[in-house]
């Protein structure tokens, strides 16, 4: 009996032994300095000239050469190879983003009316509010110029959204439309004539939140916008169908056609997000199930799906190319196999969507079936970086990714700790008397594989998302056999055979009954504060010791380095001191304050639509990650873009009290009993003083509108502190204030300025965003503060914030802030004069930059 080789080994055979890393092990240094010249570049904050990216490629060339150099030590040759490696990645990478950024849309066309003509080059994804979808331009016209013209600089691909009725921002739509109103049902493939207006890419920048700027640079998109079809708007006209995007058109037929047979929406989005790639078909209340139950990943078109059909596919093609002779002569039954299923793979993520996670799973597949075909026999060390760089070759913005890493490690996880190596074959009469035996190993080492890689990224997961599903590998090893062997296969198969959709369904619900019963489980979740990098890559390496097999003596090793990451806590105030944390939202008001051992958070940002809302969005993965316990959520009153996440933080926090001016019949009493916030109300946390300023209960009775009744909060520090200047003198020491006005209008506040309370803040949350209604003269003067604060929108219909008001707070030498510009903002009461912003802190060059 031979012995078993590792995967990618060689094994001996007749002669000499064979040496595999002695020519392969050259290819470790020019591999790994690929992938560090491509991290090295997307990190940079601003991109550099052409001739410093041109300039990188001579230096390529240049240590290319010394490396082949036979006198170099065989140490520094290497050295020349990783950084002849690194210096073409980086400037190639470099030149990739300078071409994209030259189609950028221009600052002058944003916000105007601009007519173009062009192709759907998607299948729309619709929702409540209208449908989203990519436009591809073919001519652009505005007042009367094309876009060959040079002032007129329209990106080729537009991200597009077409509403339906009224729509206010920052509000969902509070009537139906009519028909008049409805958008037609688009198709991909069509062309069209529409009115559209455009602004640049421009993504809410909070801590430890979602990248979307990155998420619309790697997907090719330079400017979003809206179709008009207002009255003095020029109406949208189908100009007929093309052939082109004849993929997207087949997947938007199978859709609707999947749409139309399964009666059940909730069942008809998991099964076209299976078939499709569809995942905005899959609605919010599963997604929640299924990152609870860590089976998240199974619902979409992953590596995992591309993986397990690329093998289908190779089988089947294996077994019938061996049915022929001459066609065996020809080409051998196993590669006609391996190129068949890598071929197969690439169409079934092509017409899935070509989304990134099938993208990455190709090229690695790519990558191991072309070294098996050129025979070479690579230690797999070397193979996973050589994946890992052809992955990076292709999308070198991937590296960004939570998945990436999730795929990576992973797959180096199995390799290390050899769960991946075959089992030895046995033929004849002693493979039929041990098959059961055969079966039951298989099923211990798929078992056991799926345990090493729960146990592996778990510390990776914490990392990444601060979030462990402690049931999902019960919930992973009852998903992952019934979606990869009875609900996909029943789903595709219903594109030539559509009954079988309807046992697809049945299968999806019988999975669904049991991820909620998982999810309901008590510590069905654990999470934990974002730590620091180091402290995280000594958890993965934790992990990795503990499912190497390795003596246990050493994998206890293991358990020290995870420590940290568990018991990490976020950074808290001093006693007496507290900190604003005023989060980027859009349109709309969230702010986090923290004391040293309380938190309160100040309204909850606006609602999207009926399945995203900042909440969700931005509130609860920042609370997350700041390891966050709320104690009191503040609504200040009743309109949406204060009150649209708050059925998400509340479903987090089930400890925090509701404060809020909401009526008794709105939705949110049904969800938390809030009580009503009236001037007077105070209280103390660790020495910070909250004191209620507005609305009276008389204003409960005359209060006309719902801004006159937003709950205005004061916070003071608790003694004096110093203010330390860059000159190093001090200024009058005292206590630090911050005042959260909601939108109060004019009247409001001069009856604060006309009572009794002190309005004097340090920190001012400018009223209704900035509204020209808000903040007058006298207003300003009685607060004074150091920091004006604006949340809203970037370009949002209402103007906000006014220049009027703008220019009041700044003839006053007050300094003025915004979201827009700044991101997320930080302000500590023991710090007055230090302002954080997280696009400053976390600047990327794909990031749009605001003038102003």
């Amino acid at each position: 009996m031979t012995r078993p080789t590792r995967p990618g080994g060689a094994a001996r055979s007749g002669g000499a032994p064979t040496q595999p890393w002695r020519r392969p092990v050259r290819w470790v240094p020019a591999l790994s300095g690929w992938i560090a010249g491509t991290a090295l570049q997307v990190q940079q904050a601003q991109l550099l000239p052409w001739s410093h990216y041109a300039l990188c490629g001579l230096l390529a060339l240049l240590f290319w050469a010394l490396s082949a150099r036979r006198f170099l030590a065989p140490w520094r040759a290497a050295a020349c190879a990783a950084l002849a490696s690194a210096a073409l990645a980086f400037g190639l990478c470099g030149a990739r983003a300078l071409l994209f950024e030259r189609d950028a849309l221009s600052p002058a066309l944003e916000g105007r009316d601009i007519t173009v003509m062009g192709v759907v080059a998607t299948m729309p994804q619709r929702n409540e509010a209208g449908q989203r979808f990519r436009f591809a331009v073919e001519r652009a016209q505005l007042r009367g110029a094309t876009a060959q013209d040079a002032d007129l600089r329209i990106p080729p691909q537009l991200y597009l959204a077409w509403y339906e009725g009224p729509r206010t921002e920052g509000l969902m739509a509070q009537a139906a439309p009519d028909a008049a109103q409805l958008a037609p049902e688009l198709r991909a493939g069509d062309r069209w004539r529409l009115q559209v207006r455009l602004k640049a890419p421009h993504g809410n920048r909070n801590p430890f939140g979602f990248d979307y700027e990155l998420w619309l640079w790697e997907q090719g998109l330079q400017a979003t916008g809206s179709v008009r079809t207002g009255v003095r708007d020029v109406l949208p006209e189908r100009l007929g169908q093309t052939w082109l995007h004849p993929v997207e058109a087949a997947r938007q037929r199978v859709r609707d056609a999947l749409y139309a047979r399964v009666a059940d929406r909730q069942q008809a989005g998991i099964l076209a997000a299976l078939v499709t790639g569809d995942q905005n078909a899959i609605e919010r209340a599963d997604w929640d199930i299924f990152r609870a139950t860590g089976v998240a990943h199974l619902m979409s078109i992953s590596g995992l799906h591309v993986t397990l059909f690329a093998w289908l596919a190779a089988w089947i093609v294996n077994v019938l190319w061996r049915r022929s002779r001459p066609l065996c002569l020809w080409l051998p039954a196993v590669h006609a196999g391996l190129l068949g299923g890598m071929l197969l793979a690439g169409a079934y993520a092509l017409f899935s969507g070509w989304g990134v996670p099938a993208q990455r799973t190709v090229w690695m597949l790519a990558t191991v079936g072309a070294l098996r075909l050129s025979g070479r026999q690579w230690p797999w060390p070397l193979v996973w970086l050589a994946a890992c760089a052809v992955v990076l070759a292709a999308d070198p913005w991937s590296l960004l990714q939570a998945g990436f890493w999730l795929s990576f490690v992973a797959v180096g996880v199995l390799f290390a700790s050899d769960a991946g190596a075959p089992a030895h074959r046995e033929t004849g009469v002693a493979a039929a008397a041990r098959a059961l035996p055969r079966l039951w190993a298989a099923v211990r080492r798929q078992g056991r594989e799926q345990v090493v890689v729960t146990l592996a990224l778990a510390p990776l997961s914490l990392l990444l998302f601060q979030q462990l599903s402690l049931v999902g590998l019960v919930a992973n090893a009852l998903a992952i056999p019934w979606v990869t062997l009875v609900v996909t296969p029943l789903a595709m198969l219903g594109v030539v055979a559509p009954p079988l959709w309807q046992l697809a369904a049945a299968a999806v619900a019988a999975m669904a009954a049991g991820l909620r019963l998982l999810a309901a489980l008590p510590l069905a979740t654990v999470s934990v504060a974002a730590s620091p990098l180091a402290l995280g890559a000594a958890a993965l390496l934790g992990g990795l010791l503990l499912v190497l097999r390795w003596p246990w003596g050493l994998r206890l090793l293991g358990l020290p380095l995870l420590l940290p990451v568990l018991l990490w806590q976020a950074p808290r105030p001093a006693p007496g001191a507290f900190e604003l944390l005023v989060a980027d939202v859009g349109q709309g008001n969230a702010v986090l304050v923290r004391t040293a051992t309380h938190a309160l958070l100040y309204d909850s940002g606006p609602r999207f639509s009926r399945d995203s809302d900042a909440g969700q969005r931005v509130l609860v993965p920042l609370l997350r990650a700041l390891g966050e316990r709320i104690d009191t959520l503040v609504l200040s009153h009743r309109d949406t873009d204060h009150t649209g996440g708050a059925a998400a933080v509340l479903a987090m926090q089930p400890q925090a009290a509701l404060l809020s001016s909401i009526e008794p019949a709105h939705p949110l009493q049904q969800l938390r009993a809030a009580r009503r916030c009236e001037a007077g109300q105070q209280w103390s946390w660790d020495g910070v003083a909250f004191d209620v300023l507005h609305p009276t209960p008389a204003d409960y009775a005359a209060a006309a509108k719902p801004n006159a009744l937003s709950c205005v909060l004061r916070i003071t520090s608790a003694h004096p502190e110093a203010d330390g200047k860059a000159d190093g003198k001090t200024a009058t020491n005292g206590p630090r204030t911050a005042l959260l006005a909601g939108d109060i209008e004019a009247p409001q506040e001069a009856r604060l300025v006309s009572g009794r309370e002190a309005l004097r803040a340090d920190v001012l949350l400018v009223p209704h965003h900035g509204s020209k209604t808000s903040s007058t003269e006298e207003f300003v003067r009685a607060v004074q503060p150091r920091l004006a604060l604006v949340q809203a929108g970037y370009r949002n219909s209402f103007g906000h914030p006014a220049p009027e008001v703008v220019a009041r707070l700044r003839a006053r030498q007050i300094e003025v802030v915004d979201s827009v510009r700044c991101g997320a903002m930080r302000w500590s009461s023991a710090q007055p004069d230090a302002l954080a912003c997280e696009r400053v802190r976390q600047r990327r060059y794909w990031q749009h930059g605001v003038a102003g």
